[in-house]
């Protein structure tokens, strides 16, 4: 197989992606779509009225795998596979969102308190007009947490652009009393699903 049949395009900033493709020896390039002076490429990620959530995060990152393809031909660069993640956590059907300041990730954190959660990460794979969407769920149980612990963990600033405003793989780690699905899903890429979509693309995987 020739070097450009196994390199894609990551059309995400997030560096956990980063780390999780590298983790199973991906060669990827990075395409920020804000970053591209045509505005038009970028996703609008408001929830449509009555969307479930499942719903939802499997369209928003089709849509971003799609602009990302529509990207590179518009940059004229080398027609590879684009890989796009988009991962939410829901409680009760609702969509806990990035918090915009400390105040609203102490809500979410009060909320999550001692409950389960979801946790669904959809990954999506474009290549020309071809589409492919998988779909990771997992279920977090967070321990009890009292005031203290949650200032203390707000002064860290770890729950910035985090949606549900934690991450796993830092401080927070150490509220998650319970997992069942996927530890990498949770992070923001399931590998499983990923290496199944990548298989699915001939891009040599694991």
């Amino acid at each position: 197989m020739s070097m450009t049949q196994s390199r894609i395009y990551l059309a995400s900033q997030s560096p956990r992606r980063r780390e999780l493709l590298k983790q199973i020896g991906i060669n990827f390039e990075l395409l920020l779509l804000r970053s591209d002076t045509q505005r038009n490429v970028d996703v609008d990620e408001t929830p449509r009225p009555d969307e479930p959530a499942i719903a939802y995060v499997q369209r928003l990152c089709q849509e971003k795998a799609q602009a990302g393809f529509e990207s590179l031909v518009m940059r004229r660069l080398p027609a590879l596979p684009v890989l796009a993640a988009d991962t939410i956590v829901t409680l009760d059907g609702n969509i806990l969102g990035k918090p915009c300041n400390a105040e609203q990730a102490a809500v979410m954190l009060r909320t999550l308190s001692g409950r389960e959660h979801q946790v669904m990460t959809a990954v999506a794979m474009a290549m020309k007009e071809h589409m492919e969407v998988r779909l990771s769920v997992s279920t977090v149980r967070f321990t009890t947490l009292d005031e203290e612990r949650i200032r203390h963990y707000l002064q860290s600033g770890e729950y910035s652009d985090k949606a549900g405003s934690y991450g796993i793989q830092g401080l927070a780690g150490a509220f998650i009393e319970q997992l069942s699905g996927s530890y990498s899903g949770v992070m923001g890429l399931p590998l499983f699903e990923t290496t199944e979509l990548l298989r699915h693309f001939d891009i040599p995987a694991p």
